[in-house]
């Protein structure tokens, strides 16, 4: 397509003013000035949803800090701790797959201020059940809770679509750095959120879900104000524009053919296969490293290790999955979970700990990243919502199975063999990545020939 149909392109999308600068040209002007109009939709999306990841991340994280107190002492008892968390787990794995179908319907800005507002009344209802010392209401919270987590997971290829391959796994992993802001800042509120909920009135349990009724409104916000031009459609007008031979177009095929793709079976498997063996192995380690009479300095410090494998890297992941390829980044993330479960059980020392979750986060984040990546390329822009969402599900299902699960395998086997099984789940994805690695490359091989 000429530059002149593709500067028309552009002067469809309303409220762009730079836009219209470069629709009102002499046509034939600079080519660069196209270039630098997508370069700037592209980082004002990806700018606002690294925006609204990170606080919904802070106050998911800030909620999740104090839920084990929250619901050992609504529930009356410490068996029924987990419970609200499984409960998130499980909320999300439906709620993505459903946001998959409403988000080709509403669009994607509508849909994930949607999203948000039910994190919004989750936080509130947290509120309520404190207040009222009512487990049931906890529980609801933490439907609306989960919804929220599953739109904040689909915004990544909320980026990804309106990106071209080359810088799509960057474009991924800049709404995946959003998770260390979360990370950082989240625990962080704890104190201070406790108090102020006391000033208030509240009591201090309250004060967790008091913020993040804030932080989720505040993301609805960002969205509605920075979510612009509708993602959905700058992808199908660039798609529409500037076709390409390895690039799906046309029809939305239906689901079941879409999951019958090499490439989108090696996507979902990496990444929740590597979802569940990361959990697993994590939500288990503060439990072992007190049987072996860790303080709790010496544990924070192990998931602080942990927590920086998973996001630090996040821009250096998609460059790589941009350069190498998608493939190549998800057996190197499957390669490094092998490392951790080899490392994790050999010693009970801090250090030691320290780089296994290290190298736990790391390895899934080459996973999610490259498989994020790899799933986004096989689907067309009207495809891509209801695949994307379908495949979260997965991973909702597979951290409310590595939740419950983990726990029951270290109390029966030891924390070695809970290892030895996520070393032995994570061969799955490792094969099948190289399986079509070694597939998609003969043909290759076979010209050289």
């Amino acid at each position: 397509m000429c530059r002149t149909s593709i500067i028309r392109l552009f002067c469809g999308f309303k409220g762009n003013h730079n836009t219209s600068t470069i629709c009102s040209a002499v046509e034939g002007r600079k080519e660069t000035m196209q270039e630098t109009e997508l370069k700037a939709i592209r980082t004002r999306i990806a700018a606002t949803l690294f925006a609204a990841q990170s606080l919904t991340s802070a106050g998911l994280i800030l909620i999740a800090t104090l839920l084990t107190i929250v619901s050992a002492e609504l529930g009356g008892s410490e068996a029924l701790s987990g419970i609200p968390n499984a409960v998130n787990n499980l909320a999300s794995a439906p709620a993505a797959y459903i946001f998959g179908l409403l988000w080709d319907r509403t669009g994607r800005r509508k849909g994930l201020m949607l999203g948000l507002g039910l994190g919004a009344l989750g936080a509130w209802l947290g509120v309520a059940a404190v207040q009222a010392n009512s487990f049931g209401l906890l529980l609801g919270a933490m439907l609306g809770l989960g919804a929220a987590r599953a739109a904040s997971g689909l915004s990544r290829f909320t980026a990804a679509e309106v990106s071209p391959p080359e810088v799509r796994g960057r474009s991924i992993s800049y709404v995946v750095l959003g998770g260390t802001v979360g990370a950082v800042f989240g625990p962080l509120l704890v104190d201070p959120s406790s108090r102020w909920a006391l000033a208030f009135g509240l009591p201090e349990l309250a004060g967790p879900f008091a913020i993040g009724v804030a932080l989720y409104l505040l993301g609805v916000v960002v969205v509605w104000l920075g979510l612009r031009p509708e993602p959905m459609e700058v992808a199908r007008r660039i798609a529409a524009a500037v076709p390409k031979e390895d690039q799906p177009t046309g029809e939305a095929r239906p689901l079941k053919e879409l999951v019958r793709q090499p490439a989108v079976i090696v996507a979902i498997l990496s990444m929740s296969l590597s979802q569940m063996v990361m959990i697993g192995v994590m939500g288990i380690t503060s439990l072992h490293m007190r049987h072996n009479d860790h303080p709790l300095t010496a544990i924070s410090l192990v998931f602080s290790a942990h927590t920086l494998g998973m996001f630090a890297f996040s821009i250096l992941t998609g460059q790589l999955a941009d350069r190498w390829g998608r493939l190549p980044v998800i057996l190197s993330g499957c390669g490094i979970l092998l490392v951790s479960f080899a490392l994790a059980p050999v010693s009970t020392g801090t250090p030691l700990l320290s780089l296994a979750l290290f190298l736990l986060g790391l390895g899934w984040n080459f996973c999610f990243v490259g498989g994020s990546a790899l799933l986004s390329d096989q689907l067309s822009a009207a495809e891509r919502a209801r695949a994307q969402g379908f495949n979260d599900v997965f991973l909702g299902l597979a951290a409310a199975a590595a939740s419950y699960l983990s726990g029951v395998i270290f109390a029966a086997q030891g924390f070695p063999i809970l290892n030895l099984l996520g070393a032995l789940i994570t061969l799955i994805p490792l094969t099948a990545a190289l399986v079509f690695y070694r597939r998609r490359a003969a043909p290759q091989l076979a010209v050289g020939d």
